[in-house]
């Protein structure tokens, strides 16, 4: 049974940590020189230590300890968080090649999938609940690995991924708790927890970054989360859900590969063409948009709980609603059209008579 009191000590414990122990990982990471140096592709000019997944992590443990949920999934969950926060670690100190990287995302995966917690099947309209039989096995590795690359992606703005998962943490802690789906709700309380506590030294200007240590680990435990929660509703279209909840670092990471595969270059190979920087290059400055992209992943997060609630009539108006909202985003960040804006400028032209008219 779900107790507010216990949810809102977990959630202190959690964001308190990871303040408190941001400031020491901080120190570390300058210590053993895992920080972050300006190069071309940056928008930061400054060196700034990593790391900062470490205390995200404490954090989001302190207040499961507090929790302390019991599941049969939970030892395989904390085993696969273990391996990504190593690797991710590694990474952040010694820039480990992609492929060690996916290899430890794949181990973490591997446990989770012996431990018997895999997306077994979808619900469809009409159709109804369709089991997904052989191909469960794989589709979850590419969702586990899908999401925790993208939210790996996202993270090139101060306060940014930090930002958007607690944003989509929230909008699946709501839908758990409507759920009654305890562990999910545990997860994301004490993760939005931890977040919090880590955002006030990572917003602009940032003093410290969460690194592949903190982005693979959110990514991750956001993988986990809408397998022990979102594909488990039954609603209609379950297997959107957790697509919405996530449609800002999906719909930037599909984007990258598309463009990577288009001009014939590496996937996996970084780049400065991601949307946060092509906002920043249509004129926002940088704290502008990171709220701008707040400001999309909640609208994405609000209609994912509306969807999962939904008539089959209102499902699609949502889809309809997400469709335009992922256009005008596209367009903001001069993604689509060769860089032109007939959504929104249609919009502009509208606000512009009305405003002659009064």
């Amino acid at each position: 049974m779900l107790h507010y009191t216990d949810l809102a000590i977990a959630f202190s414990i959690a964001l308190m940590a990871t303040f408190l122990l941001t400031y020491p990982v901080k120190k570390l990471s300058i210590k053993i020189k895992a920080v972050d140096l300006p190069n071309y592709r940056k928008i930061h000019k400054a060196v700034t230590p990593r790391l900062g997944g470490l205390a995200i992590f404490a954090g989001v443990f302190l207040g499961g300890l507090y929790l302390h949920p019991h599941h049969q999934h939970l030892p395989e969950i904390i085993l696969g968080a273990i391996v990504i926060l190593i690797t991710g670690a590694l990474d952040d100190r010694f820039s480990i090649r992609p492929v060690i990287k996916l290899t430890g995302q794949l181990i973490a995966a591997s446990f989770l999938i012996s431990s018997g917690l895999i997306i077994e099947r979808v619900t469809l309209p009409v159709i109804g609940m369709v089991d997904l039989g052989f191909a469960s096995v794989l589709i979850t590795v590419l969702w586990i690995v899908g999401i925790t690359n993208a939210i790996n992606l996202i993270d090139g703005l101060d306060g940014l991924a930090t930002g958007v998962t607690t944003i989509a943490l929230t909008s699946m802690f709501v839908m758990a708790m409507i759920d009654s789906q305890v562990l999910a709700a545990y997860l994301c309380i004490v993760l939005i927890g931890a977040n919090l506590g880590f955002l006030y030294h990572n917003f602009y200007p940032a003093k410290i970054y969460m690194g592949d240590t903190g982005s693979n680990f959110l990514g991750y435990m956001i993988a986990v989360v809408s397998i022990v929660g979102l594909f488990k509703n039954i609603a209609l279209f379950s297997f959107i859900i957790p697509v919405i909840v996530l449609a800002v670092p999906i719909f930037d990471t599909l984007f990258a590969i598309g463009r990577r595969a288009y001009n014939k270059e590496p996937i996996m190979m970084p780049d400065s063409k991601h949307i946060h920087y092509q906002l920043i290059r249509a004129g926002f400055s940088h704290r502008k948009t990171v709220l701008i992209i707040y400001g999309f992943s909640t609208l994405f997060g609000v209609m994912a709980i509306l969807f999962s609630y939904a008539s089959l009539t209102t499902a699609l108006l949502v889809t309809f609603l997400v469709l335009l909202l992922l256009h005008i985003f596209a367009e903001m960040g001069g993604l689509v059209m060769g860089g032109k804006k007939p959504v929104m400028d249609s919009v502009g032209r509208l606000f512009r008579k009305r405003e002659r008219e009064r």
